[in-house]
């Protein structure tokens, strides 16, 4: 891969659930592809990537697919997650794979520390979208990672995806808004690199 810049930023997409094509993750393509479109190189690990995913902390966590996946956190210059809201929280198969950036507690860079990290939620009604994003601004602050001034959460009752497109203009707006600020953080990261400190802990 090429060396990240800040013209081209590596940004890094995580979210999905078991259902191929799901809310969460049409509406993680559309941040990723606004990511894309304002320059940035971007990878996607998706719902069927996150399902092959062996629990973080067995012995099958040492898959060549975790690797990927801890090389990719490695080389992100910003991340984008999205989540389902499951009973008001985010579900396990992301959070299993957030779980394996404590592979990068010891890093130089330790876990996500100073890159931007844009937050995307979906739920079947607003109950759990407000307490899924806090839990996981909270997860991002634990990692050292910035989370970006817009989080997103919608509202998928209305059933506003189809055929991998966002339906509802303000909440396509959002998340097209979130991939462009996680570029323009990536950019002043890059350009500035953390100031928040190397030593890992």
């Amino acid at each position: 891969m090429d060396m990240a810049t800040p013209s081209r930023p590596l940004i890094v997409g995580i979210g999905g659930t078991t259902k191929p094509g799901s809310s969460t993750e049409v509406a993680l393509a559309i941040a990723l592809q606004s990511a894309a479109a304002e320059g940035a190189s971007i990878r996607l690990f998706d719902g069927a990537f996150l399902i092959g995913l062996p629990h973080y902390g067995t012995e099958e966590s040492l898959a060549p697919a975790a690797g990927g996946l801890i090389d990719a956190l490695r080389e992100a210059d910003g991340v984008i997650l999205a989540s389902p809201g499951y009973h008001g929280s985010i579900s396990g198969l992301v959070k299993n794979a957030i779980d394996y950036a404590e592979a990068m507690a010891k890093d130089t860079r330790p876990y996500l520390d100073g890159i931007p990290v844009g937050l995307i939620v979906t739920a079947y009604g607003w109950q759990a979208t407000g307490s899924t994003l806090a839990t996981m601004r909270s997860i991002v602050h634990a990692l050292r990672g910035w989370p970006t001034p817009l989080g997103v959460t919608i509202n998928t009752s209305g059933g506003i995806f189809r055929d991998g497109q966002c339906t509802d203009p303000a909440a396509a707006a959002q998340l097209a808004l979130v991939g462009r600020q996680v570029v323009e953080f990536a950019r002043l990261h890059l350009l500035k690199p953390s100031i928040t400190g190397t030593q890992a802990g």
